[in-house]
């Protein structure tokens, strides 16, 4: 049984050979493990044998990239949304945005001018970030995977489909895309404020994301699912409240759902942090799969399990914790308890609970996957 047919297994909740297994390990880490081990000629996604992959397009608003200032330790760079940020060089870290573009509803409707959809946001050839490992667009979550992947354009594509895997498209919406043009501080006091002015970027942005997705079927990328990325949650709960959620962000995240459903795709949504509070509403909207399920945020995988295993699938929830405690039964225990309940009847992937830090070795890695793959097994 090959990725793609375990996936759309678990996904519609039935039993495959064994779990799907996908990950996605920081830069830092990858750059660890290459010392540790993995060969510097193999691609980490196909080395660890990773049964996802994630094709998007450029949504930005296209502003030029420039490095700006550079150190031993930091970049920072104006961005495609036309902000500017600072990163640690390996990317391990939440950047931070030092200016945003937005400060104004005239700012706003200024920047919109530029969300035309067109094919040159697409990068047909997979030279964008081919051999590099880094974005030099300025993206941060919409490429992540891809950071480790490099399976890229066209190419890209049609390799991972004769290979098997579950290729999906990837895009961002919401009040993550919101964040890139305005102030996260003054973002929350616009959800309060000017919801007329938040909603209507989000659906600028989706409707954007949704017609690229358009052009990319048309130009020759065929999708297994919609992997849609928006984080809600922080670790002790939402970070606004249901109200504003149902007022401003679902019919966004609604109209996202029922479009890919609408064209038989079954739709991933990532959110980190606690997000168990809206969990019945993505259910009602038609949602399929909720990930990754960050355990220090109090997302029990085994609990959502019990409580909604019958009606939303789970991808994740593998504590990284545990992945990097000395004590290999720690890492043992953690995914005997979780991944043996989780896989009955169907409704689970494999993912660690967010992202795999470099404080995990490759050896514990190895060692995590193996596991994984072991007591996933049908």
């Amino acid at each position: 049984m090959n990725p793609r047919e375990r996936f759309l297994m678990a996904l519609n909740h039935q039993e495959p050979d064994r779990v799907p297994v996908h990950d996605s390990p920081w830069l830092a880490a990858i750059c660890r493990w290459r010392s540790e081990g993995v060969p510097a000629d193999i691609n980490p996604a196909e080395y660890f044998d990773f049964g996802m992959v994630v094709f998007g397009a450029d949504t930005s608003p296209r502003f030029p990239v420039k490095t700006l200032d550079e150190d031993e330790e930091y970049i920072t760079k104006t961005t495609p949304y036309g902000g500017l940020r600072r990163d640690h060089k390996d990317y391990s870290t939440t950047p931070e945005i030092v200016d945003y573009p937005v400060k104004s509803r005239d700012d706003w409707e200024r920047l919109k001018e530029r969300f035309q959809p067109n094919a040159d946001r697409v990068d047909w050839q997979g030279k964008w970030l081919a051999g590099t490992g880094e974005d030099d667009r300025g993206f941060d979550s919409i490429l992540e995977i891809d950071r480790v992947d490099q399976r890229l354009g066209l190419p890209g594509f049609r390799k991972a489909r004769d290979e098997g895997r579950f290729i999906t498209y990837g895009m961002v919406f919401g009040y993550d895309v919101a964040q890139s043009y305005v102030y996260t501080e003054e973002l929350l006091m616009l959800i309060a404020t000017a919801p007329d002015l938040v909603r209507d970027i989000y659906e600028v942005d989706a409707q954007l994301s949704l017609d690229m997705f358009d052009i990319m079927e048309k130009g020759g990328f065929d999708f297994d699912a919609a992997f849609i990325f928006c984080d809600l949650g922080y670790r002790n709960g939402l970070l606004f409240s249901p109200h504003h959620y149902d007022e401003q962000l679902r019919p966004t995240f609604r109209k996202i759902v029922h479009y890919f459903k609408d064209r038989g795709l079954p739709v991933i949504l990532h959110s980190c942090g606690c997000v168990k509070e809206l969990i019945p509403r993505f259910i009602e909207d038609g949602l399929t799969c909720l990930q990754p399920l960050e355990v220090k945020a109090g997302m029990d995988l085994v609990q959502l399990n019990k409580d909604f295993g019958d009606k939303l699938a789970f991808m994740g929830g593998i504590d990284t914790r545990a992945m990097a405690d000395p004590d290999p039964s720690v890492i043992e225990r953690e995914i005997k308890t979780k991944i043996s309940l989780a896989k009955k009847g169907g409704g689970y992937i494999y993912h660690s609970d967010h992202s795999v830090p470099d404080n995990v070795s490759f050896e514990q890695y190895e060692r995590t996957l193996r596991l994984a793959r072991e007591y996933g097994t049908y």
